[in-house]
């Protein structure tokens, strides 16, 4: 199995095993439900954080009204009373008027926040430094975690317009959002090596040769964005060893230069006459004065 480091940009994202005779159209639809389904992972988590905070979300209709201008409007939201979080709520009200300030009672937060790190837990970056790889499993552990957390603390189930119940229904809408500037659709998917953009029709041994024991890293792009930036042919760490020793090697040379020219005389071995001293037995005499 041929390793794929896969980055978008300069961004370590996952590990992934394949075969080196596996198309590049196939690696792409085995690797981008991974990419996108840890970038709905993190919406939902973000979310789940205002959920914590101030509750459910409001009505379309409701949203950045202020209670008066909602009572002036007679708009009245139906899924506020039938939402109540497990255990009760406290008021907590939204500033910008985006949920409805019923905040879930601590015990419930406690749930809700742990999901969230288990699900991060399992799709972590971190995984890819201690060379664990990332699969479609993991995405999907993580999703249904944040499922059963919801379901404990609104059993009732979330509004349909709630962005939670939406992502993890597949019924989200991106458009116009910065989330769907990350999200890479199937037909505008690109993989890159080394430089090159590798044509979906090829088998990966084309661009990464017959070794199936290897580890190479490949990039995510889309349509459009051109060839991403080359890796770098020092690691972080070995620019950093040799800057170390070149700062060291530039003290050692400025000590050579406060050293006088001549000081290497007081050195024994320059001088002349220390063989001398030698063979009449002169050498290592020490003498004393005074009176003893």
């Amino acid at each position: 199995m041929v390793r794929l480091q896969v980055k978008r940009g300069e961004e370590n994202l996952f590990l992934f095993d394949t075969n080196v005779t596996t198309k590049v159209e196939d690696v792409l639809k085995q690797i981008l439900p991974i990419y996108n389904g840890r970038l709905k992972v993190g919406r939902i988590c973000y979310e789940i954080e205002e959920l914590v905070k101030h509750g459910v979300m409001n009505c379309p209709e409701v949203v950045e009204l202020t209670e008066e201008q909602v009572a002036e409007l007679k708009i009245n939201d139906p899924w506020i009373e039938s939402c109540i979080p497990s255990g009760g709520y406290r008021t907590n009200i939204d500033p910008i008027r985006r949920r409805c300030g019923r905040q879930p009672m601590p015990e419930m937060q406690k749930v809700l926040e742990k999901a969230m790190a288990d699900a991060k837990e399992l799709i972590s970056k971190k995984l890819a430094d201690s060379g664990e790889c990332l699969g479609l499993k993991n995405v999907q552990d993580a999703l249904d975690i944040l499922r059963g957390a919801v379901m404990i603390v609104y059993p009732m189930g979330l509004p349909p317009h709630d962005p939670i119940r939406m992502e993890l229904s597949n019924t989200e809408d991106l458009s116009g959002t910065q989330a769907s500037l990350e999200v890479i659709e199937p037909t505008k998917a690109q993989l890159w090596f080394a430089g090159r953009q590798m044509i979906p029709e090829d088998q990966l041994k084309i661009y990464v040769g017959n070794n199936e024991k290897c580890k190479v890293i490949v990039k995510l792009g889309k349509h459009g964005e051109g060839q991403p930036g080359r890796e770098p042919v020092l690691s972080e760490e070995t620019r950093r060893e040799l800057m170390l020793r070149a700062y060291r090697r530039q003290e050692e040379l400025k000590k050579l230069e406060q050293d006088d020219d001549d000081e290497y005389l007081n050195s024994t071995w320059a001088d002349s006459s220390s063989l001398k001293r030698q063979v009449h037995g002169l050498d290592n005499i020490k003498f004393h004065y005074g009176k003893k």
